[in-house]
């Protein structure tokens, strides 16, 4: 007869063989990787005196130039910003650079406040802000550190030993598109031009280039930008006799005073300003068929808006344009600059200039950006070129 016992012996063995089996795998678990608990760390001397710290709120990439790139991206202007910034992006990107960091800082808190920050982070070049009280509240900041600006502002006051401006200057466009009406045979000007710095930069540079170019100015109105004084100013005007008027202003007004013009029997050529070329719309506007401004040349922006929206959904402001320059300009200079050393802010003088989106550019001894510039044409089927953009300075 067999021992009653036995089967229980038997099943009693296979638990506890399965629960030592687990056991043992749990332990090899926990040798692969698993959690466990280990020993405490050794407790590591201080640093000495004279190891380098490591930049505030950047990684320590000791093999690549950092460049601060301060914009709007919050407030009134943090479209253009965003532009700009997202821009600076591609521009990276369709160059393959490694050698440049670049970092953006938003101004929108306060321009001086990004520029300490990028100071403080070691940033050794700086590219923007966009307006020109911003780059003065920049400018000192930078100087005291060795640290050059490229801004992307208009205002020629804005500039300083520190300080080159790459924006588009209305004075260089009104400049062309005179030059290029009086090689048409128009010789008596009028200016319509509002109150203020923009106003006077262009009234001061018309009256200067129609006399150089053998012309006259005959006329010259200012108004406030409301719409009573802008009929004010163009009733005015149209009492005298003129062969070309330039409106100084943006599209807004343009198509505005235009049809005033018209309406009082003028007939004189329609000039107008870089202002223009960020608002393709006046195309469809029937009184300014016709008109004339001087502006870059559109057809590299127009593969840069593609490829935008290709990676953004979006299109950019014009002026996107600034910032893949600005960095395709950074690029090029880097190549001369060594390692632990300050921007070689001398190379941004180069007589031959710079190749970008918005053509060739280079910096005059202001430290303003000289452009080649097209002068375009409106019409029904959009905006034409009607004399090209020179090909060197």
């Amino acid at each position: 007869m067999a021992d009653p016992g036995q089967p229980g012996q038997i099943g009693a063995r296979k638990i506890l063989l399965t629960i030592v089996a687990l056991l043992v795998a749990m332990w090899l678990s926990a040798c692969a990787g698993g959690p466990r608990t280990s020993a405490p760390a050794p407790i590591k001397a201080p640093p000495t005196a004279t190891a380098p710290k490591p930049q505030q709120g950047l990684p320590e990439d000791t093999d690549r130039h950092r460049v601060a790139l301060l914009v709007p991206i919050t407030g009134p202007n943090a479209g253009v910003g965003q532009s700009i910034a997202n821009a600076a992006v591609l521009a990276l990107a369709d160059t393959k650079d490694r050698s440049l960091r670049v970092t953006t800082y938003d101004t929108g808190p306060g321009a001086a406040v990004a520029a300490t920050k990028a100071l403080a982070e070691g940033n050794a070049l700086i590219l923007g802000p966009l307006l020109g009280d911003d780059v003065r509240a920049v400018a000192g900041l930078a100087a005291a550190r060795g640290v050059p600006v490229v801004s992307f502002s208009n205002d020629t006051s804005a500039s300083a030993d520190n300080v080159w401006l790459l924006g588009f200057q209305p004075a260089q466009s009104i400049e062309r598109v005179v030059r290029f009406a009086r090689s048409k045979g128009l010789t008596r000007f009028a200016g319509l031009v509002p109150q203020g710095a923009y106003g006077r930069t262009a009234s001061g540079t018309l009256i200067r280039v129609a006399e150089s170019a053998g012309g006259s100015v005959v006329a010259m109105q200012t108004y406030d930008r409301s719409p009573a004084a802008i009929t004010a100013a163009v009733t005015a005007l149209s009492k005298q006799k003129f062969d070309a008027v330039l409106i100084a202003d943006s599209g807004r007004v343009t198509v505005v005073a235009v049809p005033l013009l018209r309406k009082k029997a003028v007939t004189a050529q329609v000039l107008g300003t870089e202002l223009w070329n960020a608002e393709p719309g006046l195309s469809s506007v029937a009184s300014l068929n016709g008109a004339w401004f001087a502006s870059v040349d559109d057809a590299m922006f127009g593969q840069l808006s593609t490829r935008y929206r290709a990676r953004y959904g979006k299109t950019p402001y014009r002026l996107a344009s600034l910032g893949y320059d600005a960095v395709l300009l950074a690029v090029r200079i880097a190549r001369d600059w060594k390692a632990d050393a300050p921007f070689p802010s001398d190379r941004l003088g180069d007589a031959g200039g710079f190749a970008g989106v918005d053509g060739a550019f280079r910096f005059n001894r202001s430290r303003i950006a000289e452009r080649s510039l097209a002068v375009h044409q409106l019409g029904a089927g959009g905006r034409s070129v009607v004399s090209p953009p020179p090909t060197g300075f």
